[in-house]
């Protein structure tokens, strides 16, 4: 079931979601506006021009309140708000329509998990022909919570838990796990 804005604010009041730093009139009707950080990650040059998963995979991190991404460019970045989720919540993340409709795709490659903490890294793409000017702290998107039918037994403690600024994947861990 998907949260009220009524629902959402009970559960910061109480303390059972942190959502910080949160200002007033971002919480809508069934999601919280989510704001853009000002740090960026692109990834590296390989010298033979290959991504390997199992390859710890280097980035160059960027920090400016304003941030060009070119046509055709991929670019992650991170949002102003740092969240931690109770084990009985998940919550999707939803590129905003009107910068959509500028060819500009925002996601962070599908939803934050039960007990996740952390800044959100997002992943943008610009599909459109001319350069967008991104700005820190402009709202970027939503994030949408949804409440599960029972806690998870194994909430989140990956490799990402309590992330600041864009984070580059960490898949190569993958292969050290076994």
């Amino acid at each position: 079931m998907v949260l009220s804005d009524g629902e959402i604010s009970s559960l910061i009041r109480e303390g059972d979601l942190c959502i910080e730093p949160l200002e007033e009139g971002q919480i809508q009707p069934a999601s919280v506006d989510i704001r853009l950080g000002n740090t960026f990650c692109v990834l590296e040059d390989t010298s033979n021009g290959i991504i390997r998963l199992s390859d710890d995979i280097k980035y160059k991190t960027i920090i400016t309140d304003r941030y060009l991404l070119l046509p055709g460019q991929f670019v992650l970045a991170t949002t102003v708000e740092y969240f931690r989720l109770p084990d009985n919540l998940t919550a999707f993340v939803e590129g905003r329509s009107s910068l959509g409709r500028l060819g500009l795709f925002i996601q962070n490659a599908g939803w934050v998990d039960p007990g996740f903490e952390g800044e959100i890294t997002l992943e943008l793409f610009n599909a459109n022909r001319c350069a967008i000017e991104l700005q820190a702290g402009h709202r970027i998107g939503q994030l949408v919570f949804a409440r599960m039918a029972q806690s998870a037994l194994h909430p989140y403690s990956g490799k990402y838990q309590r992330q600041r600024g864009a984070t580059g994947s960490r898949v190569f861990m993958d292969f050290l796990e076994g």
